[in-house]
């Protein structure tokens, strides 16, 4: 495991590597340039066993607290981001998609996802939620001109985001998830449901 400090990206890559997915840790520490132009470095290379795709994967750590609506769902990243992954997906060709993983960290009494699809790493329990690239792009709205970042309308992103078991596709069981999951699981109505 790739000694990383974002615990959001340290719990998404035990995640795949319970469920014996096979994946590439990219190095973030320097950006790469294609034809002259900066482009930020993917967090992994995904690539499901017998699965027709593989994923390029941005992760986009979150808090999912408690609360109605906006609050649980945030969803927002930098148009960079988007590019960047664009110029990624361009370079690796058809068989590989761009996918944007929120590792929401669950810390209230609400989840997006059922608690059995709940992962809890280092003490800590996370819901993966995945939605293609260009779903999220051509829903993406600008919220703040100045930081350059986007976001999906909440109703829209709840339609469209799946969880990131159903892009994976199989080994999807987790011998110590659901072993050392807390006592009072947040309660969940299903990511579309809340």
């Amino acid at each position: 495991m790739a000694q990383r400090h974002n615990h959001y990206e340290a719990a998404f890559e035990a995640f795949l590597r319970e469920r014996g997915v096979p994946y590439v840790a990219v190095d973030e520490a320097k950006r790469a340039t294609f034809a002259g132009k900066s482009v930020k470095n993917l967090d992994f290379i995904v690539s499901p066993v017998g699965a027709r795709r593989r994923w390029l994967v941005d992760v986009k750590g979150r808090k999912f607290a408690s609360g109605a609506g906006r609050q649980c769902w945030k969803n927002w990243t930098t148009r960079d981001d988007l590019e960047s992954m664009a110029r990624w997906q361009a370079l690796f060709g058809a068989t590989f998609t761009p996918l944007l993983v929120f590792a929401y960290e669950v810390v209230g009494d609400l989840s997006p996802l059922e608690g059995d699809q709940l992962f809890v790493f280092r003490q800590r329990l996370y819901a993966m939620v995945a939605i293609q690239l260009d779903h999220y792009a051509s829903a993406a709205q600008t919220i703040s001109p100045k930081w350059n970042t986007v976001a999906m309308p909440v109703a829209r992103f709840r339609e469209m985001a799946r969880p990131l078991t159903e892009f994976l596709g199989y080994g999807m069981e987790s011998s110590s998830a659901a072993e050392s999951a807390p006592a009072s699981t947040p309660t969940s109505s299903a990511i579309w449901g809340l």
